[in-house]
Order: C-alpha cells, then sequence, then structure tokens
C-alpha cells in the first residue's frame, strides 16, 4: 500500500487541493479517469461557450438587418473547423496540466478509476493507496432517460455534441434546462433546424417572470414543443423518429440528430462507496457537512457530487475554503464554510443571469419585499439596440433595503449581475444602488432604473 498526504479523486474542482498542497511539500496522488481538467474544460464549461460565441456572432450577422445592415442570409459556417478548434484547445490545455503534473516530484497522477476499498483505502489500476486526508471531487454526468429504444442508438449527450464535427440538418433537443437551450441555440444559430421537445417550461427553475420572458422570445425564433413527453425512440437509415404524447394526444418528430439534455447524475456510483462508511443521499450525492467533510473524519467533498451548486466557481470556492481551512489556517472544521451569494448564468439567446432569491421564494418564504423591474428597452443602450425584450428585476427587503436577489434576462446578462453579486457580498441596500453613478449611456443603467422603480415604492 502506497502512503500520500493527500489523495484527490478528481481534477476538475479538485485541482484547488492538487497544486497548492503539492507546493507545500505535501505528497499527493491525484486519481482521475478521463482527461485532466474536469467537466468544465473538457465537456463543459469552456468548449460550450467557445461554440456559443460563434453561434452569438451568427446570430448578430443575420439580425443586422433590423439596423438597415443588409448582408447575405445563406452564410457558411465551417463547422467541422469550427469543432475541431474548439476539441483541440481544450485538449492541448488538458495536456498542459498533465504535464505539469508529472513534472512535479510531489503529484502522483494516476490515469484510472478510483475505487474505496475501505474508508481511506483507495485502489487504482491494481495499486492501492492511503492518505491522511481524501478530497472527493468527481463531479456528475448525462442522466439518461428510461424512453423505449433509445438504448443502444447513436444519440448525443452533451458531451458528444461539444466533439461532433457534422452540423446536422435537423435535430431534436429532450430537456428543457440551461444544458439544453445553451447547446440547442448554438446548433441552430449555425445552421441546423432544432426542435425542443419540453415537458413543461424553458428554464423552470428561474425566476417565474424571466421563465415566461425566455419562453416567450425563445419560442419566436425556435421550434418548441410544449407538453411533449417521448414515449418512444426508433433509428433507422440514420434517421431518429420520436413518439411524443402531448395535450392533442401524440405525434411523431424525426431528425437525423437527438440531443439528450434532461438532467445530470453524480458519479458516485463508480466509487466502491459501499465498502466505506461515507453516506450518500437518495439521489447518490455525498452527504457532508457545514465544513464539506463525509461521514468519515479525514474524508471531504466538494463540487457536483454534493449536489448543492453545480458551477465551477462554486466548487472553486469550495475547494479554496477547503485548502485554506485545513492546509494554511489549519482550523480543521472550526470554520464551517460560509457561501457568499451564488450566482449563475445561461449562455443562450437572450442571456440570462441570477443571483439570490427568486420572487417565488420570497413568497414561499413569507419575506416583505418590494420589486422593481426595468425593460432594456427603457434605457439609452436599449434604445441603440432596438430592443424588444429583456428586463432587469430587483427584489429588495421593505423593512431593511436590504438586495434579496436579482434576475437579468436580456444582452449581456452575465456581465451586468456582477453589480448585484458586489453589493449583496457586502450586505448592500436599495440606496447603495441610488448613490452609484453609473456610465452613461451603458447597459448597466438598467439595473439602476430597476431601482429607481423600486424607490417609487413606499417601503415602510
Amino acid at each position: 500500500m502506497k502512503t500520500h498526504d493527500v489523495i484527490v479523486i478528481g481534477s476538475g474542482g479538485g485541482a484547488k487541493i492538487t497544486s497548492p498542497a503539492a507546493r507545500l511539500g505535501l505528497k499527493v496522488a491525484c486519481i482521475e479517469k478521463d482527461q485532466l481538467g474536469g467537466t468544465c474544460l473538457n465537456r463543459g464549461c469552456i468548449p460550450s461557450k467557445m461554440l456559443i460565441h460563434p453561434a452569438d456572432v451568427a446570430s448578430e450577422i443575420k439580425e443586422a438587418k433590423k439596423f438597415d445592415i443588409h448582408n447575405d442570409p445563406n452564410f457558411q459556417v465551417n463547422f467541422a473547423n469550427l469543432i475541431t478548434r474548439i476539441s483541440t484547445t481544450v485538449d492541448a490545455d488538458s495536456a498542459s496540466i498533465e504535464a505539469g503534473y508529472n513534472k512535479n516530484p510531489n503529484i502522483d497522477y494516476y490515469r484510472g478509476q478510483a475505487r474505496f476499498a475501505a474508508d481511506k483505502v483507495v485502489e487504482v489500476n491494481g495499486e492501492t493507496l492511503t492518505a491522511d486526508k481524501i478530497f472527493i471531487a468527481v463531479g456528475t454526468r448525462p442522466q439518461i432517460p428510461q424512453i423505449e429504444g433509445l438504448e443502444g442508438t447513436p444519440y448525443m449527450t452533451s458531451t458528444d455534441a461539444l466533439r461532433n464535427t457534422k452540423l446536422p440538418k435537423k435535430m431534436i433537443v429532450l430537456g428543457g434546462g440551461y444544458i439544453a437551450v445553451e447547446l440547442g441555440y448554438a446548433y441552430a444559430a449555425l445552421g441546423c433546424e432544432v426542435h425542443f421537445l419540453v415537458r413543461s417550461k424553458l428554464l423552470r427553475r428561474e425566476d417565474g417572470q424571466v421563465s415566461d420572458e425566455f419562453n416567450r422570445v425563445f419560442a419566436q425564433n425556435h421550434h418548441v414543443h410544449y407538453g411533449a413527453v417521448p414515449t418512444k425512440v426508433k433509428y433507422q437509415n440514420g434517421i431518429f423518429t420520436l413518439t411524443c404524447q402531448d395535450k392533442d394526444g401524440g405525434k411523431e418528430i424525426s431528425a437525423d440528430a437527438l440531443l439528450v439534455a434532461t438532467g445530470i447524475v453524480p458519479n458516485t456510483d463508480t466509487l466502491g462507496l459501499e465498502a466505506t462508511n461515507i453516506k450518500v443521499s437518495e439521489k447518490g450525492f455525498i452527504v457532508v457537512d457545514d465544513y464539506l467533510q463525509t461521514t468519515v473524519p479525514g474524508v471531504w467533498s466538494m463540487g457536483d457530487c454534493i449536489g448543492r451548486y453545480f458551477y465551477r466557481h462554486s466548487v472553486n470556492f469550495e475547494g479554496e475554503y477547503l485548502f485554506r481551512t485545513i492546509f494554511e489556517d489549519k482550523t480543521n472544521g472550526r470554520e464551517p464554510i460560509q457561501y457568499p451569494p451564488v450566482p449563475h448564468a445561461i449562455f443562450t439567446r437572450p442571456q440570462v443571469a441570477g443571483v439570490g432569491k427568486t420572487e417565488e421564494q420570497l413568497k414561499a418564504e413569507g419575506v416583505d419585499y418590494v420589486v422593481g423591474v426595468n425593460p432594456y428597452k427603457s434605457s439609452a443602450m436599449g434604445m441603440a439596440l432596438l430592443s424588444d425584450h429583456g428586463f432587469c428585476k430587483i427584489l429588495i427587503e421593505r423593512k431593511t433595503r436590504k438586495i434579496l436577489g436579482a434576475h437579468i434576462i436580456g444582452p449581456e446578462a452575465s456581465d451586468m449581475i456582477h453589480i448585484i453579486i458586489a453589493f449583496m457580498n457586502k450586505d448592500g441596500t436599495l440606496d447603495d444602488l441610488l448613490r452609484m453613478i453609473y456610465i452613461h449611456p451603458a447597459l448597466p443603467e438598467i439595473v439602476r432604473n430597476a431601482a429607481r422603480k423600486v424607490n417609487k415604492i413606499e417601503i415602510k
């Protein structure tokens, strides 16, 4: 049995432990069954945004006529070159991580599947490892629904869609979450006819007003089949045919590609946790306490596999917290993790971003709040953009005037939300938003105008 100071299982968010611990002179074992860099680098945030940005460029070209700029609408997209460039870039980045680990005398890198043989004993590639401190950051994978005929067909998951070099003529997307709308939008903008099959509505977990606006705008530019529940998949001669039940009874939709984006499941079932006292929830997420420690002392977990937040920026925060409290400050459990407001963004068209509570959450909690909503079109830059959709929504606690949340849908939402993130991190109030000088005429004036609308409401 090999003994290390630290074992890190997973190289995405786990990287927040691996290299920093090695720099302290600790002997670290890094175990990764796929390419180094985790979901974000290899099959998530980075390659998807490298695909979505060209899609945004294509959309701008298509919509240029509204600014009296006329271009050939039949522009060409070299999809194979685009995907190859993306894959080459992320593969090179991943390879650079491996090269760095291999050069570091304090890091032992194992490419293989980790499985626990006991509470603090891990097997990989026929070797047995142990360590005083073990960190699990194994992430999640696409969930595949149980639909008759689906298994065995060449459907795509998000991972496949980001590596696929042939642009389909027509694609069906199963799902209405952020992965479905981001990738479906990108394929559609680049020339594919995309049909979304959605059980209820798109982005249903967003603030209700934002979700309604997104569905209204998105459905104007995409084929969205609401209330469609797929019951059977048939694949023949390169064509998928889906049988669906909807409010009208049933129908069939055919396409040469099928993207399944119906959710995610944690990779914890690959770890052999049944050989340990590490508990998981009913859905398979690792149970951790306020210090991110599992039910086994000396074993911590973070990221998607604990089921709290599913963003790279949140696992980065968790990893940095663990490194600081365990290795730097060495509080060893005397300082619980305290999450600041955790923001998110959805990079589709229209773009969506949010931080803090939704209006539905505040109603359920019985909070006395007031709302300010300002549309993009009611601003100088919105006029320049000829905006016909989008808004900023701010939620303020009535008595304290504290900012409880904000939700933006429209151009540059992921950038504009940072105004609210910064103020909420400092327990900011409506007055802080009102006192700030905003550049004119820039889009953040939409945030200011939403704040001004709140201020017009009598706050007692």
